[in-house]
């Protein structure tokens, strides 16, 4: 799962090498006052930025994602809030050079150059 405004979803196609920075957890919510005045936001996406801004990685493997909706005195429904929280493994993608193919364990061989 990538961030929804990079193309590194591309990438991970690609087979792109990257490197495990560790886990890590997201989470984006959304409150409610008097079940009509709304703020915050709880989409996937969110969470997803919240997560990987944690450890300054490009995408998340292994993704478990949970809904949860809160309400607080709900005869009258005065707050309530929705949260979408997300966890898995961060990973950062390594710079490739031109001339230079990197496989996915992270080695490093020198591409041959046509002449």
């Amino acid at each position: 799962m990538t961030k929804p405004t990079s193309s590194n979803a591309e990438r991970l196609k690609s087979g792109v090498a990257f490197e495990e920075i560790g886990p890590v957890e997201g989470n984006a919510c959304r409150h409610f006052l008097i079940a009509v005045i709304p703020f915050g936001d709880s989409t996937l996406s969110k969470a997803v930025e919240d997560a990987l801004e944690q450890r300054g990685g490009d995408a998340l493997l292994n993704v478990t994602v949970t809904s949860s909706l809160y309400g607080f005195v709900p005869i009258y429904n005065v707050y309530s809030f929705t949260c979408t929280s997300v966890q898995g493994v961060a990973v950062r993608f390594k710079p490739s050079s031109p001339g230079v193919a990197e496989n996915r364990t992270g080695t490093t061989s020198v591409a041959q150059q046509s002449q």
